[in-house]
């Protein structure tokens, strides 16, 4: 069963607004990234949660050259 939504319109640059409910109970804030992507004719939209490059993990990362490295990866590189 496919569920309704809110309708909104794309504006003349592709643009939509989330409604303020959507927002809030996705705790998405002003500036937040969204990651975009599609499953068959499906468009995804999902807070971004950035993850380490090395591990996958998500806790504890620090950006080094725009990448995001976790704690423990950095400690593994710190060994070599």
């Amino acid at each position: 069963m496919k569920t309704k939504g809110i309708v909104r319109r794309l504006d003349d640059l592709g643009r939509i607004v989330l409604p303020i409910e959507m927002r809030r109970s996705f705790d998405l804030a002003e500036h937040d990234r969204v990651e975009i992507s599609a499953q068959d004719d499906t468009i995804i939209l999902k807070k971004y949660e950035p993850n380490c490059i090395f591990c996958g993990g998500s806790k504890d990362l620090k950006e080094y050259h725009g990448k995001q490295i976790c704690t423990k990866c950095v400690q593994s590189i710190g060994k070599l």
